[in-house]
Formats: C-alpha cells, sequence, structure tokens
C-alpha cells in the first residue's frame, strides 16, 4: 500500500498535469469505487481542478465547480489505486474505474488529457464532497498528526500518550498519519527499538529520537520518489527508489548491514515484521 512519500510523490508528480484544467466527460466505470458525492458528479463538468495535494494516505484534489464553489476529491489508493494522466485517445481497460477528461484554459495551455484511477484489486475508492463535509466522515476526523508538519518533541508526545506496542503505535493513523509498514520497520532500525517493545518503557529522550528519525526517513523516501515494491509507480510512471535503501523491511534472513546479525522475522500488529535482535533493544 503506499504510504506517506508515495502519495506525496503520486500528488507532487500529478499536479503539473491537472492544475488548471477543466473537466469534462467523466466517466465512472466502477459505481462502488465512488463511495460518497454521485449528487454532485454533475457540478464535475466543466470544473477547474486548483490543484493536488495529500494528507495522510489520500491524495486529493481540489476543485471548482462549474457553480465556482470548492469541491473534494479525495483518492485512497489502498493497495493497488494509481492516479495517471493518458492522451485523450486511451481508451480505459479493466482495472479503470474512473475517468475525467481534462481540457486546458488560456493560462494552463496543454494537449486536452484524460486522467485515469486505476485499481487491479478493486480496493481503492473515491470520495466527492464539500470541504465543509470532510469532518464529518469518521475516517479524516480520527486522523491523527501530520509527522512531517511537527517538531519531534510534539511527535514524541503522540506517542508517548498510547500504550501497546511501538510499532502498532506507529501504524495507528489517528496518532502520526500516514506511517505504513514500510516507514514503521525501517523507521523502528534506525532508532534502534525493538518493534515489538511496549511504548510506555521507551524514555522520553528514545521518543523524541524515534520522531527525529520517523521526520528523517519519509523526507529521504519523497526525495527518493517513494519505495516501488510490486505497483507503485508516480504520477509521470516512474518508480521510487527508497527500496535500495532499506535496512530491514523485505530482509528476512540476511544479515543486517550494520552488525551482520542474522535479520529476525515476527508478525507484529498482523504484519510482517523484519529487525534485527542485535541492534534494537
Amino acid at each position: 500500500m503506499p504510504e506517506l512519500p508515495e502519495v506525496e510523490t503520486i500528488s507532487r508528480t500529478l499536479n503539473p498535469q491537472v492544475q488548471g484544467r477543466y473537466v469534462k466527460n467523466i466517466h465512472l466505470l466502477s459505481a462502488k469505487t465512488l463511495e460518497t458525492g454521485r449528487d454532485l458528479l454533475p457540478l464535475l463538468e466543466g470544473a477547474r481542478i486548483e490543484k493536488s495535494r495529500r494528507r495522510a494516505k489520500l491524495l486529493m484534489l481540489d476543485v471548482r465547480d462549474n457553480t465556482g464553489q470548492p469541491l473534494i476529491a479525495a483518492f485512497h489508493l489502498k493497495m493497488t489505486g494509481r492516479l495517471f494522466v493518458h492522451p485523450l485517445d486511451v481508451e480505459p481497460h479493466k482495472h479503470t474505474k474512473i475517468t475525467l477528461d481534462l481540457y486546458p484554459s488560456a493560462s494552463t495551455p496543454a494537449p486536452e488529457s484524460r486522467l485515469f484511477f486505476d485499481d487491479v484489486r478493486t480496493f481503492g475508492y473515491c470520495r466527492l464532497m464539500r470541504p465543509e463535509q470532510l469532518p464529518e466522515w469518521p475516517f479524516w476526523a480520527k486522523l491523527g498528526f501530520e509527522p512531517l508538519e511537527h517538531t519531534p518533541e510534539e511527535l514524541a508526545a503522540r506517542l508517548a500518550a498510547k500504550k501497546g506496542r511501538i510499532k502498532n503505535v506507529l501504524l495507528d493513523q489517528t496518532v502520526i498519519a500516514g506511517i505504513g509498514n514500510i516507514y514503521a520497520d525501517e523507521s523502528l532500525f534506525r532508532a534502534g527499538l525493538r518493534p515489538d517493545r511496549k511504548s510506555e518503557t521507551i524514555p522520553a529522550e528514545k521518543l523524541v529520537s524515534l520522531a527525529g528519525h520517523i521526520q528523517e526517513i519519509l523526507q529521504e523516501a519523497i526525495d527518493a520518489c517513494g519505495s516501488s515494491i510490486r505497483d507503485y509507480r508516480d504520477a509521470e510512471g516512474n518508480a521510487g527508489a527508497f527500496q535500495n535503501k532499506f535496512n530491514v523491511y523485505g530482509r528476512g534472513g540476511e544479515a543486517c548491514k550494520t552488525c551482520g546479525s542474522t535479520l529476525a522475522s515476527a508478525r507484529v500488529a498482523g504484519r510482517g515484521t523484519v529487525y534485527c535482535e542485535t541492534c534494537q533493544k
């Protein structure tokens, strides 16, 4: 599943291709993909896309509808969702769920194009809503801190307030939003903490250190355009490169790059987890 760095990269590479474009010919090819906002679809005809952005693991399109009022299209990519802009003559395929034909304005000249939302596993979805409806969405209302928008001390305080195994806490989107399996494992390795260690046993200064490492790793992954394990590509079709820097994720049974010990595998928070029993305490 794309995590914060991947969704941030998709947003950044998608934005130049959609910002300032106008929407026409909306095709909803999978009814269940649009979770909410069917009644708002007519307002997309002629709407202007203001920008793309990210919140947690959500890809957001800010839109000005054909009456001049704001709309938001929030995409959760889940495991295999993908947003990609094609030439206008490209036809949908069996995994295409939604298409939006885009045409330019005088200030953003470009060929007409077509935005695809594809999803092989069909777990992804879109919600079309007014901005004032966002707080009414339970998932949105519970989202925790953006990890790159707060100090390590602020993030550490959030972690300290939650009891349980530290990896469980990191994956809890109501605590800190956007961290998934990859970046939880990599952050815990860099901080020297076992993923199954109880958060209440970790000293405050170690939690601040962990928070700092989370920020470092997320930023490094964004700079590397994310991590490509299977399906992930950015909105320009490029693979990420951060997987080349993994210390533990997906490396169970291999040698630790730091101490040479064999990396252990376990299930923590219901997820496959790799860590070093020597380097992480």
